[in-house]
């Protein structure tokens, strides 16, 4: 993939590029959007960029990308990009905006690193951002087609439920009656809002009905800001709409799904929080299909009134032939479930288990480390991360 003589400089410059590459996204963004605010308006998350987690998103994916080719040059980081590729699809990514992306990432890599930045060390990295892009633009160009385009549609409400005191879920019907697009259990769509001042910002939301369903559904967190702001799109959700409203959604996609199952797999779906939602969907496909297969369905939440989709959970559950469902709530957890922190100590997990996580990425990696501890391999632990993919981040 990339050229020896490349390779080996990267190898060298690794460290020091990796160790500007936060200042470095820094400056991209700010310089990007200064040329480009249509960009931050109606494509990024400001509320990302206001809290830098997506450059630190970006930041970690180009690192991992890099260390990745320079260590296995005759492998690609695949499962990486399917994810990349799929948010990117979502929000309607276009092979053109590379190039801008291209443009403003070297004049921020020619600031931050000077003299350093030697053509020769200059080429090479081009060359990674060029094996990178050209990698995502073939999977979303194989996506959108797909989907047959990529088409943005408008869906009415048909009905809206308060699931929780900070959770509503959203029920919708295209509004142009034609049939709407199929989808996976796990996958989720992007919905488009317009703001009071203008903007029309996007967020991704879990589709939370098994496939099949003649509506689709998607629940909303209302997101109360710490260090930063309130969630902008899920508080205005919240706020402003209602039934009898329509919303502008894209195409179903995400790449944690159900494949390539055998009837009597064993399974084990762990969420915390909103991360319930995939999950919902995923056991309302299994009770769908009729699995046989052993389920262990855990998740953990504050109390029992935080848990969104708690009914949906449970007898979608209880319809499976082998299923059992370890709840974890941190207070007023009833005599059958259990209290404080999701611990799977106690929970058999079959040998051979195939596990699917969502939830706070504390919660994954807790999970995830308990569960390779456990005999699982790497390889059959699958996650969905909400927002930018700090994973990366934080191995980088």
């Amino acid at each position: 993939m990339l050229s020896e003589q490349s390779a080996a400089t990267v190898r060298a410059t690794l460290p020091v590029v990796g160790a500007a590459i936060g200042e470095i996204t820094e400056r991209f963004y700010a310089g990007m959007f200064a040329a480009r605010p249509e960009l931050l308006r109606d494509l990024f998350n400001r509320g990302n960029q206001a809290a830098g987690t997506q450059r630190q998103a970006l930041a970690g994916s180009i690192a991992a990308f890099a260390t990745h080719l320079v260590a296995r040059p005759d492998e690609r980081p695949d499962a990486m990009l399917s994810r990349i590729a799929h948010k990117h699809a979502s929000l309607g990514v276009t092979a053109e905006q590379y190039g801008i992306v291209h443009e403003h990432l070297f004049a921020a890599i020619v600031d931050v690193l000077g003299e350093a930045l030697t053509p020769e060390v200059a080429a090479a990295w081009d060359e990674v951002y060029w094996l990178m892009a050209n990698a995502l633009i073939a999977i979303e160009k194989r996506l959108y087609e797909e989907q047959g385009g990529n088409e943005w549609r408008e869906w009415e409400i048909v009905e809206r439920v308060e699931e929780t005191a900070d959770v509503a879920t959203f029920r919708l019907r295209p509004a142009d009656g034609r049939p709407a697009p199929g989808f996976r259990a796990g996958q989720y769509v992007s919905v488009q809002v317009e703001l009071a001042d203008g903007a029309r910002q996007i967020r991704q939301y879990s589709l939370s009905a098994a496939p099949g369903s003649p509506v689709r559904q998607f629940s909303v967190k209302r997101v109360h800001g710490e260090a930063g702001p309130d969630g902008e799109v899920s508080n205005h959700l919240h706020a402003h709409v209602a039934a009898g409203d329509r919303l502008r959604l894209s195409a179903p996609y995400g790449d944690l799904v159900l494949t390539d199952l055998a009837a009597d797999a064993p399974l084990l779906l762990a969420s915390a929080g909103i991360g319930v939602t995939p999950m919902v969907a995923m056991l309302g496909q299994l009770a769908d299909q009729g699995h046989q297969g052993r389920v262990l369905v855990v998740h953990g939440d504050r109390s029992p009134a935080e848990h969104a989709l708690r009914a949906d959970h449970e007898a979608y559950a209880g319809k499976l032939a082998d299923a059992s469902v370890h709840f974890f709530y941190e207070d007023g957890a009833e005599a059958s479930h259990r209290t404080g922190l999701v611990d799977l100590t106690g929970v058999d997990v079959p040998r051979g288990t195939r596990a699917y996580l969502c939830g706070p990425l504390p919660f994954m990696r807790a999970v995830r480390t308990r569960l390779i501890e456990r005999g699982v391999a790497p390889a059959d632990i699958h996650y969905e991360v909400f927002g930018p993919d700090l994973w990366l981040a934080q191995a980088a």
